[in-house]
């Protein structure tokens, strides 16, 4: 990145933030408890520590692109947090693991790969993060600018964010010869991944902020056809798409 996205970029991204409020009562919106961790994890993508077991499980159980129920292949999230990360694990089902994107900042949506979009905030915005990552780790950070210009989206790839992942793979990819079991993916975001938007909600019990979790799954090698899956409802994807900050769900920081 350049000294002059650096400097840019952060002002754009604050000024959505704190301009560009859209209208939507947060009450209604479902919320995920997050329970605070006060052990360590080790980011391998298995679920050994005894916190994960007390963390919230939420089946992701809204799927779209989807042509038949035999796409429809199970995923289980669960997320904690501490003073200095959030942690997601993703379980989930996939008799096919595909995964073909090599570059950051490619096209990772189109494999098999876990999503998180978040606004460090109690209320939707027409800015947020989205963190996408294949099963081969690779990453598609954006921040992504919902009707930046005329009706228009804008997903900034100059945010390059430090975060680790930890997958374990249950089958063999890109090899449909065979049938796979599935994968598990573990995050571990540090906070300045925020830039600094939760100083208006800093991170403490009882915090609240806007967020979507999420599953791309593909079982073909070839072409882009795969379905989605999300925690919380996006009722109107047919007409626009998964970016769609009103229709994000809440997480809750608890202890």
């Amino acid at each position: 990145m350049n000294n002059f996205h650096k400097l840019f970029l952060p002002l754009l991204f604050i000024g959505f933030f704190s301009c560009n409020k859209q209208k939507a009562d947060t009450n209604e919106r479902p919320t995920y408890k997050v329970l605070k961790a006060t052990d360590s994890i080790v980011i391998d993508g298995i679920m050994n520590e005894t916190v994960w077991k007390k963390a919230e499980a939420r089946s992701l159980n809204y799927f779209y692109q989807a042509e038949t129920k035999n796409e429809h292949q199970n995923t289980v999230y669960r997320m904690l947090w501490d003073d200095e990360n959030l942690y997601l694990f993703f379980e989930c089902e996939d008799t096919h693991i595909v995964a073909r994107e090599t570059k950051r900042d490619g096209a990772p949506y189109f494999d098999d790969c876990a999503e998180l979009f978040l606004i460090p905030a109690p209320k939707p915005l027409n800015a947020h993060i989205a963190l996408e990552v294949s099963v081969t780790k690779v990453k598609n950070d954006v921040l992504f600018l919902n009707d930046f210009e005329k009706g228009k989206n804008l997903a900034a790839k100059w945010y390059n964010p430090n975060y680790d992942i930890g997958v374990q793979i249950d089958g063999t990819i890109n090899d449909n010869s065979d049938t796979d079991k599935g994968w598990t993916m573990e995050f571990k975001i540090p906070y300045n991944v925020l830039w600094g938007l939760d100083r208006a909600y800093p991170i403490e019990k009882g915090t609240k902020y806007m967020f979507l979790a999420l599953r791309q799954d593909r079982n073909t090698i070839e072409g882009e056809d795969r379905s989605t899956t999300t925690i919380y409802p996006v009722e109107n994807i047919e007409i626009k798409d998964v970016h769609q900050p009103d229709m994000f769900g809440l997480m809750e920081l608890v202890e």
